[in-house]
């Protein structure tokens, strides 16, 4: 296990926000990240992002606009799912908290292509080989109710 640190030598965590969207026939949306993309090239994942200066429910309702033309309103937006998360050897932690949308307005379309090649809604018991992860994971938590999980500590 790794010591614990504390005060000057301790390491912020990366605060992500994640949208779990799902549709009226319960696919969830998932995007094709780039591929050349630093992070999981060529692999499907949330529509998602790093707090700014800004809560995460409002980073998410930014990113969602900024990404995919969703309109969502903070009073629609619910948590679902923390993934407290060590992703390897000397990279800082992260909390990835996953809200789930309960209303929006638009279609799903890609407005940075050099971040995502494509918007589709999946069924989460027949997911695409090639997801993050960490976010095959958090699906299996969110539909199994479980608002809590850790990986790699």
């Amino acid at each position: 296990m790794t010591p614990v640190r504390h005060g000057a030598g301790a390491v912020p965590h990366i605060v992500g926000a994640h949208l779990y969207l799902e549709d009226p026939a319960g696919r969830v949306l998932l995007g094709l990240r780039h591929h050349n993309s630093a992070f999981a090239p060529h692999t499907w994942h949330f529509l998602a992002g790093h707090c700014e200066q800004e809560s995460a429910v409002l980073c998410l309702v930014r990113e969602a606009e900024e990404e995919a033309g969703l309109c969502i309103g903070p009073r629609d937006v619910e948590f679902v799912h923390v993934l407290h998360q060590l992703p390897g050897p000397g990279r800082r932690p992260r909390l990835q908290l996953v809200f789930r949308a309960r209303a929006w307005t638009g279609v799903p379309e890609v407005r940075e292509p050099d971040k995502c090649l494509a918007w589709q809604w999946w069924d989460p018991d027949a997911l695409p080989e090639r997801v993050v992860p960490y976010t095959r994971e958090a699906i299996a938590h969110i539909r199994a109710g479980r608002p809590y999980s850790e990986a790699g500590w």
